[in-house]
């Protein structure tokens, strides 16, 4: 079974996700990430593929990927940081928890999609996030060949999609549905709002058959208690990413975010 749907089939509720951009604070660093915030608890990690146009993401996650890209990351190199993740070593087990890479659909077409998802199950990467892969085409090119492969292609939602289309992306998906807690870009939040919580709501009420995970704006205790309390978990991306800038060290980053959840 796919990591991922293991996750999900064993653990309901309080699921922690973390994103990190690779190749950034330092170039080489995306493996020692990986294994430090399995070490630290994370129930899954999203790997972020660094572009030049993120057109989701906020200035923290923006001005990580021009770090990384300007370190050197790439598609390419990022596969070959991932070789020997899951396997063990002299250094420990390999990394058990499911990963799944986030990015945007034009480096991805440049490497070409069937060897994308090859190069996936030989690193054991098992699901991929595309912000901007439009659902059509989702549906008619991209995934035929990720079932093949075994991959996931995990679809977002936000307060602006239409209950109707939340349904069709329900039935045509597999593993979880990323719940985007508003239409706006990545970032930091104090607190979700009225209308957020009846985003929530509606959504919950909708008893959809895959589970949920919330994402953007979580960085304290009330935002990651609401994405608790409404799904199966948090993903937590700006707030880290803007510790491990800061610390430059992957578990220091993470004792600071886990401080900063408990306020």
């Amino acid at each position: 079974m796919n990591r991922i749907n293991t996750l999900f089939a064993t653990k309901n509720e309080k699921i922690f996700s973390i994103y990190f951009c690779a190749g950034h604070p330092t170039l080489e660093g995306t493996a020692n990430t990986i294994r430090t915030l399995e070490e630290k608890g994370v129930d899954l990690i999203e790997v972020g593929i660094p572009f030049s146009d993120p057109m989701a993401d906020g200035p923290v996650i923006q001005d990580a990927a021009t770090k990384a890209l300007k370190n050197g990351m790439s598609l390419k190199k990022l596969f070959s940081q991932l070789e020997e993740i899951r396997k063990d070593s002299e250094e420990g087990k390999g990394v058990e928890i499911p990963l799944i890479l986030m990015g945007y659909l034009n480096p991805i077409m440049q490497f070409g999609f069937e060897k994308f998802c090859q190069r996936c199950v030989e690193t054991g990467i098992d699901g991929v996030i595309i912000p901007d892969l439009p659902f059509k085409d989702y549906l008619e090119e991209y995934k035929p060949i990720a079932d093949k492969h075994d991959i996931r292609i995990i679809m977002l939602i936000t307060p602006e999609t239409s209950e109707e289309r939340i349904r069709f992306i329900d039935e045509n998906t597999d593993g979880f549905i990323y719940m985007v807690s508003s239409a706006a870009i990545t970032g930091a939040q104090k607190e979700f709002n009225d209308a957020k919580q009846a985003y929530f709501s509606r959504i919950n009420s909708m008893n959809l058959k895959h589970p949920r995970m919330i994402g953007f704006g979580i960085s304290n205790k009330q935002t990651l208690e609401a994405a608790q309390k409404n799904a199966s978990g948090a993903i937590i991306g700006s707030k880290f990413v803007n510790l491990y800038e800061e610390t430059g060290d992957a578990a220091k980053a993470m004792d600071l975010l886990l401080e900063a959840l408990k306020k």
